[in-house]
């Protein structure tokens, strides 16, 4: 009777043990708690498990490549809005303004829809009307640089980005090397190999995916760049030919014929 009373009495703490969360379970599932679990399902298993690997560096690398991806896209659609059949319209505009046929010029640029035509045709309108030249530059770099700035947006924040990403990831490694170490210290003489090797894997982890996020953004930055500078070469180009449709600069035209020389009569003797 006794031995059966002590079995039952062990079947009911294994019982009550399994009940118990399990602490290391607890302690890696931080990604479950942070994140909410509809988002966390949407995430693909090899994914969740190198962010939960990671700690909490790694969703913060996470988020700012979702930012940086973001910015990205914004930025192609602001400067595929002024390649939507702009620069042909802008071009045969300036073609019609030199050839003096201004009103067909202006009528031109108002059906396109790039912002470049807005700029071009202010200069176009202002040119026609007997303002003050100085004043009508003023307003005309006024409205381009308003554009340049909007196409300049947010680019200082891809310039954070990719050189945030590296030091973040430096950061979650040191943190990781320092508690792989403290584990090795906390075993003691009973040191075993792959906690180390283990503790090492994890905190390089997050400078792979730091230097991850950090590379594709510079390359995306200094490509917005000299989108940013084609443009800007491109609308000071526009408004100069805008400003300077009046001049002729062909060279003069040079009669061939020499002229003709009357013959002198001689005095009579």
């Amino acid at each position: 009777m006794p031995e059966n009373e002590t079995a039952a009495a062990l079947a009911s703490l294994n019982v009550a043990a399994s009940d118990m969360p399990d602490p290391t379970t607890a302690a890696e599932s931080w990604f479950g708690i942070i994140v909410p679990s509809p988002m966390a399902i949407t995430i693909p298993e090899p994914l969740r498990a190198l962010l939960d690997a990671g700690g909490p560096v790694m969703l913060i690398l996470a988020g700012m490549s979702v930012l940086a991806l973001t910015i990205v896209l914004m930025k192609l659609w602001q400067f595929a809005r002024l390649r939507n059949g702009g620069s042909e319209r802008i071009e045969s505009a300036l073609n019609d303004w030199q050839a003096g046929r201004c009103g067909e010029a202006v009528e031109r640029l108002a059906q396109a829809r790039s912002p470049l035509a807005g700029v071009v045709r202010t200069a176009m309108l202002g040119s026609l009307h007997t303002n003050d030249p100085a004043a009508l530059r003023e307003e005309v770099e006024r409205r381009a640089q308003g554009l340049l700035t909007a196409l300049r947006s947010y680019l200082r924040g891809l310039e954070v980005i990719a050189s945030l990403s590296p030091l973040l990831g430096l950061l979650g490694t040191v943190i990781g090397m320092i508690d792989a170490f403290r584990a090795l210290e906390a075993a003691g003489n009973q040191v075993d190999p792959s906690v180390l090797s283990g503790g090492i894997w994890v905190a390089l982890l997050t400078t792979a995916a730091g230097l991850s996020v950090a590379i594709p953004t510079v390359v995306a930055l200094n490509w917005l760049e000299r989108l940013l500078e084609g443009v800007t070469r491109r609308l000071e180009d526009q408004v100069t030919r805008v400003f300077t449709g009046g001049l002729r600069l062909d060279e003069p035209v040079v009669s061939t014929h020499q002229p003709v020389i009357a013959p002198r009569i001689p005095h009579a003797v």
